[in-house]
């Protein structure tokens, strides 16, 4: 995945092949904010500037920022699959909580 974060929020980048620049756009959050850069080093600093104007825009309009996530996550899978996880988990000497984190992690980092 080709991502970077700033101040918790995240960005998913994309090279766009015909203008021959790096195209980004924070992720997570209702608004839309996107940024750009000819380099890696410009494209981090569009990145972090984007970020931080979109901040201060909210704090001068008076207007809450989105939040990114908050790191809770409910989810709902059937009786057999959770018993399953919790065994796994116990299995493993972890909570369930642990357990599933480390796992959604290495699948989204995959």
């Amino acid at each position: 995945m080709n991502a970077m974060t700033h101040k918790g929020y995240a960005a998913r980048v994309e090279f766009d092949a015909e203008d021959r620049i790096f195209v980004g756009r924070v992720i997570g959050i209702r608004d839309v904010v996107s940024f750009h850069g000819e380099t890696v080093s410009e494209l981090e600093n569009s990145f972090r500037e984007a970020v931080d104007d979109y901040l201060d825009a909210c704090a001068s309009l008076g207007q809450q920022p989105n939040k990114p996530y908050s790191g809770k996550l409910l989810i709902r899978v059937n009786a057999e699959v959770h018993a399953a996880v919790a065994a796994a988990a116990e299995s493993a000497g972890k909570s369930l909580n642990q357990w599933a984190a480390e796992v959604l992690n290495k699948a989204a980092h995959a």
